[in-house]
């Protein structure tokens, strides 16, 4: 027969791995460790992104190429120079301003006391500004202009009729004030500069040689 002492240690026994259980159900769980938090905005970023234009393609408006929306495409550069027939009653003269390319003396008709000037330069600056600033040495007088494409260039001719004011352009001596006056001009815009044939004198002279001047601008290519 058992004895009282050896059932006494039997329930103890029994009751050891109970005790050791329930501590370890009440016991707080472990701290996991923290998962990396993903960045919100690698998806907008990504959705924002321009997609890749393929070699040679103009930059697209907005994109980081143009400097942003209001940047604009820039407008396309055009020829360096011009070639163009010289007609043969006008002759070659030294220019009198290092901003001259070229210049040309018309003979004057009967009624006009000088012969007319053709200067050639190129500048920047823009068509509508250039062409107002002609207008101010006419006394803002009103040019008549006229477009025109010859050889695949942009030109616009300009006629202005009026007084010339006293004065003179940079670089070049002061000119007296004169009446009866008149100005045939082409404007080649080539994008990021103009090109200027600009005829001046007397009101008969420079009529008289329209159908010259027709014919040199006719013969404007690049070059």
């Amino acid at each position: 027969m058992k004895t009282l002492a050896s059932v006494v240690l039997a329930a103890i026994a029994a009751l050891v791995p109970l005790a050791t259980l329930a501590s370890g159900c009440n016991k707080p769980p472990e701290p996991q460790p923290e998962k990396p938090a993903v960045a919100a905005t690698a998806s907008v970023s990504s959705a924002m992104a321009m997609p890749a234009m393929p070699a040679g393609h103009p930059p697209v408006m907005g994109s980081a190429s143009t400097g942003g929306a209001s940047s604009g495409v820039a407008a396309p550069a055009g020829p360096e120079d011009l070639a163009y027939d010289v007609p043969a009653a006008w002759v070659s003269a030294p220019n009198p301003s290092p901003m001259r390319k070229a210049t040309f003396k018309i003979p004057k008709a009967g009624g006009d006391t000088e012969d007319a000037e053709l200067a050639v330069s190129s500048a920047a600056g823009g068509v509508e500004a250039n062409i107002k600033r002609w207008e101010q040495q006419f006394g803002d007088a009103k040019a008549k202009t006229e477009p025109r494409s010859p050889n695949g260039l942009k030109v616009t001719l300009v006629e202005i009729k009026g007084g010339v004011a006293a004065g003179g352009m940079m670089g070049m001596p002061a000119a007296a004030a004169k009446e009866h006056q008149m100005l045939l001009g082409a404007v080649v815009d080539a994008g990021d500069r103009q090109h200027f044939f600009k005829m001046v004198g007397g009101e008969k002279t420079v009529t008289a040689a329209k159908k010259d001047f027709d014919k040199f601008v006719a013969s404007l290519r690049a070059k």
